[in-house]
C-alpha cells in the first residue's frame, strides 16, 4: 500500500511538473529572455570607443567646461564599471601625438606626454588600438615603448614594418568573447613613412573575420585607422562586424572635429568620434541567454535597441546643449551679459539634459542578445580620476624642470634692420599710468601666474599665449620672460620699443587693435566659443581704450 501510495505521489509531481513546463512553452514568463534567462538589467559588456585622441592630454583651461581631458575620461570610465560584468576600451587613429613630425624644440616633451597618455590608459585597461602616421613621429623605437608601456595590443593586420604589430586579439569582456581587428595606412598620410607599408585592409579584415569566427568569437570589432570612406568599403565586404571604429591614417594640428551623425552599413555601426578626446563612443553589449553554457560557439546577433530615429534625436539634443554650454562658458566672464540670461541658458541646458536622459531609459527587450550605443561627452562635470590626474601632474612637474634646463639657451632673435623690440608694461607705465591701472585689474595681468601654480610656465603648449612677444625678435621665450610675463600691451599694440624710445616722433605700432588680436590665442581648441568684440569690453576702461 505504501509503495502504491509513493507511486501516485511521484506520477502526481511529474504531471504537475510538466503541466507547470508546457505552461512556460506556450506563454514564457514576463521576467524571462531566451533560453528562460531573466532579461539583463545591466550590460555584460562596455566598449569605450576613441577616435584620433592624437596626443591631448587635456584641453587648455582658459575658460570653464571644455571638451577633452584624460582625467576626465577616466572618471566616465571609472563610474560606469559599476554594475557592468566586464569593460573594454579601444582607439583607432592617432593616439600618442598631435602631429605626424616633431620639431627638435618639442621633441623632448612631446615624447614625454606620449608616456604619459601611455602609462594613464595602461591606469584605465586599455585594451588595443590601430596606429596611425602620428605614432611614428618619434621613430619606430620610441612606438615600441609607447606600445609597451599603454600595457595593450597594437593591431596593425595590413601592415608590415617596424615595431611589430599584432593582427588581432581576442579578448572576453564580461563573458563576452570579442574579437578585435587592426588596420592601418600610416604609409598613405601625407609625410612619407620609411619603412613601413600597408596592404589592402578589406582583405586583411576578411582573412581576419575567417579565423575569428572559427575560434568562436561572439562579435567583431575593427579599429580602422584607415578615414572614413575605407571604413565604409570594409563594412560593406564584411557584414559579420559589430562596429568599425574610424580613425584618420594620420593628421597635423591642434584644431578640434565633430564627431559625425551615427552612421551604418547593413547591421555594422560605423562609430567615429571627435578627435583630442572631446566625445567617446558608449556600446553596451546585452546578451539575454548563457553564451557560456546554452549557446554554441559563434557569432551572436545584436539587434539594436535604439531606433535610428531615437539615435539622431539624441545626437541632435547633445549638439543644442554643446552650444549652449560654450555659451554659457564665455558668458560667464563678460560683465556686460546680464547674470539673469547666463542662469537662463543654464535652465535651458537642464531641460535639454533631462530630455536627452529620457530618451536613455527605452525599455530593454525581453528576449534575445541586444546594444544600446550613444556619444558621450568628455567634460570637467565627470569629475578627475585620482590616479590619472597624479600621472598628469607628473607629467608638468619633469616637463617644467625639462624644459628649463634643455631650452635654457634658446634665446629670442634679436631686432635687425631698425625692427622694434618689446619694452615691456614697466616702461609703458611711464606714460600711460592710467592704463596700467586699469591693465592691473583684469585677467591678463595674471596670466603667468596661472602657468606658475598648474608647473606649467615652461610648458610649450601654453607659455606663449601667457606672456608678450612669445618668439618674437626682442620678445620672449619659454624661459626668457623677464619684462615680459602675463600679456601686456604689446600683446595688442605691437612691439612698442622704439615709440617709448622716441615717442614724439614713433607711433605706437598698433594703436586701435582689433577683435583679430584676441583670436591668436581665444580661438578653440583653447575655448570652444569667443565672441571677440564683446571680450574686448573687459581689456577697455577708464584710462584704456575708446571709454578714456
Amino acid at each position: 500500500m505504501q509503495r502504491l501510495l509513493l507511486a501516485l505521489a511521484l506520477c502526481f509531481c511529474v504531471a504537475a511538473f510538466c503541466a507547470c513546463e508546457g505552461c512556460r512553452s506556450r506563454a514564457p514568463s514576463k521576467a524571462a529572455g531566451a533560453n528562460g534567462v531573466p532579461p539583463a538589467v545591466s550590460p555584460n559588456a562596455r566598449l569605450y570607443f576613441v577616435s584620433d585622441l592624437a596626443g591631448a592630454l587635456e584641453p587648455c583651461g582658459c575658460v570653464n567646461d571644455q571638451l577633452g581631458g584624460v582625467d576626465n575620461f577616466a572618471a566616465l570610465v571609472d563610474s560606469g564599471r559599476q554594475g557592468v560584468k566586464g569593460v573594454a576600451i579601444l582607439t583607432a587613429g592617432p593616439l600618442f601625438f598631435m602631429d605626424m613630425e616633431l620639431g627638435a624644440t618639442r621633441r623632448s616633451q612631446e615624447i614625454a606626454k606620449a608616456g604619459a597618455i601611455a602609462s594613464s590608459l595602461k591606469i584605465m585597461n586599455l585594451v588595443g588600438f590601430a596606429p596611425a602616421r602620428n605614432d611614428w613621429a618619434a621613430g619606430d623605437g620610441v612606438l615600441q615603448k609607447l606600445h609597451s608601456d599603454s600595457g595593450a595590443a597594437m593591431l596593425a593586420a595590413n601592415v608590415t614594418g617596424p615595431p611589430a604589430a599584432a593582427k588581432w586579439i581576442i579578448k572576453d569582456v564580461g563573458g563576452v568573447r570579442l574579437g578585435v581587428i587592426g588596420v592601418a595606412e600610416p604609409d598613405k598620410a601625407n609625410v612619407p613613412l620609411d619603412g613601413v607599408t600597408s596592404q589592402s585592409p578589406i582583405d586583411a579584415v576578411r582573412t581576419g573575420v575567417d579565423a575569428l569566427k572559427k575560434d568562436g568569437v561572439h562579435a567583431i570589432v575593427v579599429l580602422a585607422s584607415v578615414g572614413r570612406g575605407e571604413a565604409k568599403r570594409i563594412a560593406d565586404e564584411n557584414p559579420d562586424l559589430l562596429a568599425i571604429v574610424v580613425g584618420s591614417a594620420g593628421a597635423s594640428g591642434d584644431a578640434n572635429t565633430t564627431a559625425p551623425p551615427a552612421d551604418s552599413v547593413g547591421d555594422v555601426l560605423i562609430i567615429e568620434t571627435a578627435n583630442h578626446l572631446q566625445t567617446v563612443a558608449v556600446l553596451d553589449l546585452y546578451v539575454q541567454e548563457n553564451v557560456q553554457e546554452s549557446s554554441p560557439k559563434g557569432l551572436i546577433k545584436f539587434s539594436d535597441v535604439a531606433s535610428t530615429e531615437r539615435t539622431k534625436k539624441r545626437e541632435e539634443l547633445t549638439a543644442r546643449i554643446r552650444e549652449l554650454r560654450a555659451r554659457i562658458a564665455t558668458w560667464e566672464t563678460d560683465q556686460t551679459i546680464d547674470k539673469r540670461d547666463v542662469d537662463a541658458r543654464r535652465r535651458d541646458v537642464s531641460k535639454l539634459e533631462a530630455e536627452r536622459d529620457a530618451l536613455d531609459k527605452a525599455p530593454l527587450p525581453r528576449a534575445g542578445s541586444f546594444y544600446r550605443y550613444a556619444m558621450r561627452d568628455v567634460r570637467d562635470n565627470l569629475g578627475a580620476a585620482p590616479a590619472i590626474k597624479a600621472q598628469m601632474v607628473a607629467y608638468y612637474k619633469y616637463v617644467n624642470e625639462l624644459n628649463r634646463t634643455e631650452l635654457a639657451g634658446h634665446l629670442p632673435a634679436k631686432p635687425s634692420g631698425g625692427e622694434p623690440g618689446y619694452a615691456g608694461v614697466e616702461v609703458c607705465t611711464t606714460c600711460h599710468q592710467d592704463s596700467r591701472v586699469f591693465w592691473d585689474k583684469t585677467a591678463h595681468a595674471r596670466a603667468y601666474a596661472t602657468l606658475v601654480t598648474a608647473y606649467k610656465e615652461y610648458n610649450l603648449d601654453c607659455v606663449g599665449c601667457h606672456v608678450t612677444g612669445y618668439d618674437r625678435p626682442g620678445g620672449s621665450t619659454v624661459t626668457h620672460v623677464d619684462g615680459l610675463k602675463n600679456v601686456q600691451c604689446e600683446a595688442c599694440h605691437g612691439p612698442g620699443q622704439n615709440h617709448a624710445r622716441s615717442p614724439g616722433e614713433v607711433k605706437i605700432p598698433i594703436a586701435k587693435p582689433g577683435a583679430e588680436t584676441c583670436v591668436s590665442c581665444h580661438r578653440p581648441p583653447h575655448v570652444h566659443a569667443f565672441n571677440a568684440m564683446a571680450r574686448m569690453n573687459a581689456v577697455v576702461g577708464p584710462g584704456h581704450g575708446p571709454s578714456k
